[in-house]
């Protein structure tokens, strides 16, 4: 699904970085794989929020250069297939995105499905994976964030928050962030305007809780960083935070593993 001179499904940065912190960018790029054929669109909807997540890629690398921490970053547009949702879900590979269809995701047959996993999903969170168990391997639990943006408003709501962090049932690092970022006079939410409980959602569970890894996913909103001064204050607004957090011990520290939400109650769209 990829020709040789197309780039490959995720790339790592700083990969010998010392921090005990581990980043991840799920929508970190827009890429499509010229075989795609664009899945139907026209090649100005990938530049929107629904071909990747606006400016966090480089807030991500920024971050990871300060902290001294690695990062792993998908290569690949979230229409191919969303690496931040579980395959079962339908919405694993959207036919339909903020109100725009998708033609190129309609009536996806299992082999097509499987050949994106293959191509795509699996190598990029494979990856991830194995920096986790190298780290562990060195003993070091490392803290896990994974890196979003969301758009300042969605059909006709704004979204007031500058910073949210999403968790499950381990708050540790929720908790430690939001504190820290609200010290700071920012508005920060908290599961907002997502929530890092939903079932189909797959990076917080699979590589953090799953693991017994403290973790959160960190929401910017995407017009504070859409440019590149944006993204870099950013970057220093959450080094400056997590240069403080790191000191402490109990964000490094695995805890029991907990299991994956069930699916079976939840709506797979």
């Amino acid at each position: 699904m990829l020709g040789l001179d197309e780039p490959g499904p995720f790339t790592v940065v700083n990969p010998s970085g010392r921090s005990s912190f581990l980043l991840t960018c799920d929508h970190a790029s827009n890429f499509m794989p010229r075989d795609f054929r664009c899945l139907g669109l026209d090649e100005t909807e990938l530049s929107r929020h629904i071909g990747y997540d606006i400016g966090i890629a480089e807030v991500t690398r920024g971050l990871a250069q300060r902290l001294d921490a690695p990062a792993v970053l998908s290569g690949f547009s979230r229409l191919v297939v969303d690496p931040n949702r579980r395959p079962e879900a339908r919405s694993s590979i959207p036919e339909v995105s903020d109100h725009t269809p998708v033609p190129g995701n309609r009536d996806i047959q299992p082999a097509e499905r499987e050949a994106r996993l293959a191509t795509f999903f699996r190598p990029y969170h494979n990856t991830i994976a194995r920096m986790i168990a190298s780290r562990r391997a060195m003993g070091v639990a490392p803290a896990l964030l994974m890196m979003h943006s969301f758009t300042p408003s969605l059909d006709g709501v704004p979204r007031p928050w500058e910073v949210s962090c999403l968790s499950d049932r381990d708050r540790r690092l929720a908790d430690s962030l939001i504190e820290a970022l609200s010290g700071k006079g920012l508005n920060v939410g908290d599961n907002v305007p997502y929530s890092g409980t939903s079932a189909v959602d797959y990076g917080l569970h699979a590589h953090g809780e799953a693991a017994g890894l403290a973790c959160t996913v960190v929401e910017i909103r995407q017009d504070l960083i859409d440019t590149h001064h944006g993204a870099e204050a950013w970057a220093d607004t959450l080094f400056s935070v997590l240069r403080e957090l790191a000191q402490d011990d109990a964000l490094f520290e695995a805890r029991e593993e907990l299991p994956w939400p069930d699916l079976s109650e939840a709506l797979l769209v």
